[in-house]
């Protein structure tokens, strides 16, 4: 687990240094078997976005995460970074405000729906 917690600070320091707005690490431990750490961020522009998205891709790769690939090729809005362990949405701020992940995710879901 050490190792996907220092991946996780790793990409959010790289988001930072990369003027990645508004970053935050939800832990995804009881609440979903897809992911350790979702990590959402926003660009200031499409640019910037894919920029973003492309740093981090490498960032995983370097770090020894091979299957890793980017979603959302076609939007100029979203992308979504799959690091297997390490989950990474870059979203343009309206979008981001829009779908409200972090709110989704950082509830606690009862063991009911989990098992569903």
């Amino acid at each position: 687990m050490d190792k996907i917690f220092d991946l996780k600070k790793i990409i959010i320091n790289t988001l930072d240094s990369n003027k990645a707005v508004d970053i935050i690490s939800i832990d995804l431990e009881n609440k979903s078997s897809m992911a350790d750490y979702l990590i959402i961020a926003s660009g200031t522009s499409s640019r910037h976005i894919q920029a973003l998205s492309e740093i981090v891709l490498e960032k995983l790769k370097s770090n020894g995460v091979t299957n890793c690939k980017i979603e959302g090729n076609d939007s100029n809005d979203w992308k979504l970074i799959d690091g297997i362990d390490v989950i990474v949405h870059i979203f343009h701020p309206e979008k981001r405000k829009f779908y409200e992940l972090e709110k989704m995710w950082s509830e606690l879901i009862p063991k009911e729906k989990i098992l569903i």
